[in-house]
């Protein structure tokens, strides 16, 4: 070989041994940058572990938080409250009854036909928007609205029905706002939520204000029910199905209420009921436990808030925030690695990814997942994602679904407890006599809200954190059932529930 052949050969070794040594050293960058990615989702995975043994530690808190609420105000972080609803409806109603329900910018009207033998024999439904200046103008310009909507309502879709007609006619009304109730009927506002600031409104009473208006507008119709929307959904599951004991709403917000016994309300000495029992409002979106499995996003997100410190549940499992955690992961991952190229300006936008978003990506069942390259690209600006870090953000998804959809559980389960029926203490806990050979007792959650009817991943996570926990033996008796519009028809067959009533069946002496 020549001289110059041989400086050609070591030349192109040399250059073939840097292009290697470039190559692995790209690699390896690649893989330590991965390794970062990896190491991120797996300690926010490892913080949100629901573990059975974990779960129920939250069952167990939630009973202890309910028995506090219930023996003294402000002895819990869950608020209990009384709805004086001790009658619930039983199938037997029948007759025409409306609804309203007032809970945000748009309020809905109702009128159902119920025919006895839990039957609905016709449901008509209107919804219609509240104009803006509304919202900030006086309670009486507010309220003739709804009553004037009321009035063209009853006109419109009654079959050629006169005013006079639907004289002594019942509503139920679902005022979807904090409200302190004094009775079935009757409650004043606490304060206004979601951009309405009407002064004049606060601390007066809800059902007095719509009944003048009713009387301006000529409607001589009556207000048998102030509820709120757990409750309508407890009202709707216990009009189908008479083992309903329990009502969870899990949504944009979430909720749940059940039916305890009067004696059991102790910070209401002298609390009677004809039936022995009420409805309590819970308000467990305020539920908080040091068992609560806790993360830094979620630190940060409650702190960002317009309520720090406040509703700590509801942000662990309600649609308002699983979005938005996801998005949080996804920025933390983003500021570690340039796998998602650069840093998007909209990974710091406060609930730039909202929960429907977050299912669809969850959901995605295509081979390369479009959907999750679509959803990233069109909300969060982040373009021409790999399909390893696509599943990844699916990975994402799933914890936090998970975990929101496990905790949930546990609170139903919590609730189980308090009243006896988790099937953990015997014949006190779900039996029917006969000793603990006896049978246990059927028990029905109604269910109501998108988080759980739409997306079938925390549905299904739900259920089965939900049969875990009670174990085997005790799940097969426990039903989660799926209510539809509790807090619209429910609150007219409460209407109804309450509509023959001459004296007041709920007394405290």
């Amino acid at each position: 070989m020549t001289k110059v052949g041989l400086g050609i050969a070591v030349g192109c070794a040399v250059a073939s041994s840097v292009i290697a040594a470039v190559m692995v050293g790209r690699r390896v960058r690649s893989r330590r940058r991965w390794w970062k990615v990896v190491k991120v989702v797996d300690e926010f995975e490892e913080n949100a572990v629901t573990s059975v043994g974990r779960l129920r530690q939250v069952v167990d808190a939630m009973a202890v938080e309910m028995h506090a609420g219930l023996a003294s105000e402000g002895g819990s972080k869950l608020k209990m409250l009384l709805t004086f609803v001790d009658n619930l409806p039983d199938g037997t109603e029948s007759g025409t009854y409306y609804a309203l329900h007032v809970g945000g910018t748009n309020f809905r009207i109702l009128r159902i036909q119920l025919g006895g033998q839990r039957s609905i024999l016709g449901h008509d439904v209107e919804r219609k928007p509240i104009p803006q200046h509304l919202m900030t103008s006086t309670s009486e310009e507010l309220f003739d609205f709804i009553a004037l909507s009321l009035k063209e309502f009853v006109e419109q879709k009654g079959n050629n029905l006169q005013i006079p007609q639907v004289r002594g006619k019942d509503i139920g009304l679902t005022f979807s706002f904090p409200v302190k109730q004094t009775s079935v009927s009757s409650g004043t506002l606490i304060k206004w939520t979601k951009g309405f600031a009407i002064e004049d409104m606060v601390e007066k009473d809800v059902v007095h204000c719509l009944q003048k208006a009713l009387a301006r507008r000529g409607l001589d119709m009556n207000v048998a029910a102030l509820v709120n929307d757990s409750v309508g959904t407890l009202a709707l599951g216990h009009f189908y199905d008479k083992d309903t004991v329990a009502a969870v709403v899990i949504g944009t917000g979430t909720n749940a209420c059940y039916f305890e016994r009067a004696d059991a309300v102790i910070k209401c000495q002298g609390l009677l009921t004809t039936s022995g029992g009420m409805v309590i409002n819970m308000e467990w979106g305020n539920f908080w436990s040091s068992h609560l499995p806790r993360t830094s996003y979620d630190i940060d997100l409650d702190a960002e808030s317009q309520n720090p410190n406040d509703q700590g549940f509801e942000k662990m499992i309600s649609g308002m925030y699983l979005g938005d955690i996801v998005r949080r992961v996804i920025h933390k991952i983003s500021l570690e690695s340039d796998i998602f190229g650069p840093v998007s300006s909209k990974l710091s936008a406060r609930f730039a990814l909202s929960t429907p978003l977050l299912a669809a990506m969850h959901e995605d069942d295509s081979p390369d997942l479009k959907e999750v390259a679509r959803i990233l690209e069109e909300t969060l600006d982040i373009h021409d994602v790999s399909l390893k870090v696509r599943k990844l953000v699916v990975k994402v998804c799933d914890v936090v679904t998970r975990r929101a959809a496990r905790l949930a559980a546990a609170g139903i389960v919590g609730i189980l407890k308090k009243i006896g029926r988790d099937g953990t203490g015997g014949i006190t806990s779900g039996r029917t006599k006969g000793g603990k050979s006896g049978k246990m007792r059927r028990t029905v959650v109604a269910v109501e809200g998108g988080l759980y009817t739409s997306y079938t991943m925390f549905r299904e996570y739900l259920n089965e954190a939900v049969a875990e926990i009670l174990g085997e033996e005790i799940a097969p008796y426990v039903i989660l059932k799926v209510m539809e519009d509790g807090s619209g028809i429910g609150s007219a067959m409460l209407a109804a529930a309450n509509s023959a009533r001459s004296v007041d069946t709920v007394q405290v002496l």
